[in-house]
């Protein structure tokens, strides 16, 4: 063998796998998904009547931050393994639809009984990142369910069975079409409408938007007139990774910025310029330091003020791009859910999202292609609670056994 074969052969031995097909990869996976869940599981029991929107972003951060400290601390070839929030905890109430991660200056009221809710994260592990998000109603207390109109039931319902549906259909060898189609067919028959900007994404290492999109809405010719991408078909491969993002509404499903301060934004790794201004070097410095890859908040930097001043030049130059705060219109309900699912030899692995609270419900019904998997998905999870229930009784009855 020449010297050149054996540097290439020695290149090949050398490169890191990155996908699921390495079950290191898939642990990792596992490890920030449990603790999105843990997160999200926190943050719902936080929602209550007189609580602060900053205090709940800043409690689930924290949630992360300790949870991720525990795992992964021996360092590779002397680096620390990166590990913590990869997309900025949000909560958006009401006509917002999704990124509110307010300032503390910028605190909107507290939250009150009725308010609608969406809650928001992610979190990696060496950049395999989980993500999920959650809808619930604010209760006047832990005692008692929420009074929930119809329209909110069923606009969180079909989001959320749109949710499990394009779950199930997103698998090695189907379309991003495919799964267009079985969520459009969710929102035809409960009557609401998919938010066309919210779109599901690959997710690779440090990549949680990958080149990979699903929309939950064919466009119309309007639609792209007025500027909406109609997404070219792509196949999803087994040991890839994917955000399933559902977000649907009782309005038109056409949401806009609105007043509130956008402070979720991501490096542009492409973009490269000199800023002229003192507190944009400072942003961007801190930026390429701390998150260069994934999305942040402006909550997240020591100095609110020169985080604020210095903002707007990295982003007129294409340096940072913008998460928005959208809304709806103010009497629209708008339901939001994401969960994260691994493509694994087995089949699709939900591994992120809690279930819908028992409050929400519908007296409209899915279509027979929608019910039948919806049908196999609720038995495949009672085989599954099943299973854990026994192997619980087991593990419980051997630890009452005697020592001989």
């Amino acid at each position: 063998m020449s010297d050149e074969e054996a540097s290439v052969g020695s290149e090949v031995e050398d490169e890191e796998v990155t996908d699921l097909s390495d079950s290191d990869v898939c642990t990792k996976y596992q490890e920030a998904s449990k603790i999105a869940n843990l997160a999200l599981t926190g943050l719902v029991s936080q929602c209550i009547p007189g609580a602060k929107i900053i205090d709940l972003c800043q409690f689930g951060t924290a949630v992360i931050d300790s949870q991720t400290s525990k795992l992964y601390n021996k360092k590779v070839n002397g680096i620390p393994i990166e590990k913590g929030v990869a997309f900025p905890v949000c909560v958006s109430v009401n006509d917002i639809v999704c990124n509110h991660s307010p300032l503390k200056t910028e605190e909107l009221p507290v939250l009150k009984a009725g308010d609608l809710v969406k809650i928001d994260l992610g979190c990696h592990i060496d950049g395999y990142i989980a993500v999920a998000a959650h809808t619930i109603v604010v209760s006047e207390s832990a005692d008692a369910p929420p009074t929930v109109d119809a329209e909110t039931g069923n606009v969180a319902v079909a989001a959320y069975n749109a949710l499990l549906v394009a779950s199930a259909a997103i698998r090695a060898g189907a379309t991003n079409k495919e799964v267009t189609a079985a969520v459009e067919r969710v929102a035809t028959h409960y009557g609401v409408s998919a938010i066309a900007t919210v779109r599901m994404h690959q997710m690779k290492r440090y990549v949680i938007d990958g080149v990979k999109e699903i929309a939950l809405k064919t466009p119309t010719p309007d639609d792209i007139t007025a500027g909406e991408e109609d997404l070219a078909e792509c196949t999803f491969e087994q040991a890839e990774v994917y955000a399933i993002d559902v977000a649907m509404t009782t309005g038109d499903g056409r949401v806009r910025p609105g007043e509130l301060r956008t402070t979720v934004y991501k490096r542009n790794v492409e973009a490269q310029y000199r800023l002229k201004m003192k507190s944009s070097r400072y942003v961007l410095s801190e930026v390429d330091k701390k998150f260069p890859t994934l999305p942040f908040s402006l909550t997240h930097f020591d100095d609110e003020r020169q985080a604020k001043m210095g903002i707007t030049e990295c982003v007129a130059h294409g340096l940072l791009m913008p998460y928005p705060t959208l809304h709806e219109r103010s009497d629209a309900k708008v339901a939001h859910f994401k969960s994260t699912v691994l493509l694994l030899p087995s089949g699709t692995s939900r591994v992120t999202g809690i279930d819908l609270p028992d409050y929400f419900t519908t007296d409209k019904t899915p279509d027979a292609d929608t019910a039948a998997v919806l049908e196999t998905i609720a038995l495949a999870a009672a085989k599954k609670a099943k299973k854990k229930a026994a192997k619980k009784k087991k593990n419980k009855g051997k630890g009452g056994l005697a020592k001989p």
